[in-house]
């Protein structure tokens, strides 16, 4: 696999090595040990697949310590803009986010460590979207920003007329009135000290 770095810290997007041949394809979709060596150490316990149409936005959703988790993201149908956003307390890209296209057709994965905040739109008719995470899920550490928050300045290419949003995510805090319980200068990954 093959890693792209971002302009923000721990953000990687994974490009997997692809072999093509008249058959078709194949590719290893993970693997522990080159995770470990190419982005960071790393103990996935939970799949969690999603299915939506055209118009959707979900997001911007973390969990709260000691609940935190890690994703790694990718689309096996469809399109959708897949996003995260520095949440650190701290961090000299504090607010700042990161978007990549993932399609059936890129391949491509996120990797969305701790203390950051993910959404994502969907961009075609329908949209297949896996993730693993590194904790289970646990409702009552549920957090989030406000997914229309403009001053994040995320542009998620669906017209506003054509979004569908749940209610729950246009009532979280726009980002500058938001108390982040993520500190940059703190480990949160302090099982691999």
């Amino acid at each position: 696999m093959f890693i792209q770095k971002t302009n923000v810290e721990g953000l990687a997007i994974i490009e997997p090595c692809l072999l093509k041949d008249a058959r078709g394809y194949f590719f290893e979709s993970f693997s522990q040990r080159e995770f470990e060596e190419k982005v960071r150490k790393v103990n996935f316990v939970q799949d969690n697949e999603s299915m939506s149409s055209y118009g959707v936005l979900r997001g911007l959703h973390f969990q709260k310590p000691p609940f935190a988790q890690s994703k790694l993201v990718r689309v096996v149908k469809g399109c959708v803009l897949d996003v995260a956003v520095d949440i650190r307390k701290g961090s000299p890209t504090y607010g700042e986010h990161v978007a990549v296209e993932l399609s059936e057709d890129n391949h491509l994965q996120f990797f969305i460590p701790k203390g950051f905040a993910h959404g994502f739109a969907v961009l075609s008719d329908v949209a297949v979207f896996q993730y693993k995470c590194d904790n289970y899920y646990a409702p009552q550490a549920d957090g989030g920003i406000n997914i229309l928050d403009e001053g994040i300045g995320i542009d998620w290419k669906i017209p506003t007329d054509k979004a569908i949003l749940s209610e729950k995510d246009t009532k979280h805090p726009l980002l500058r009135d938001f108390e982040s319980p993520f500190e940059y200068k703190i480990n949160l990954y302090p099982e691999f000290e």
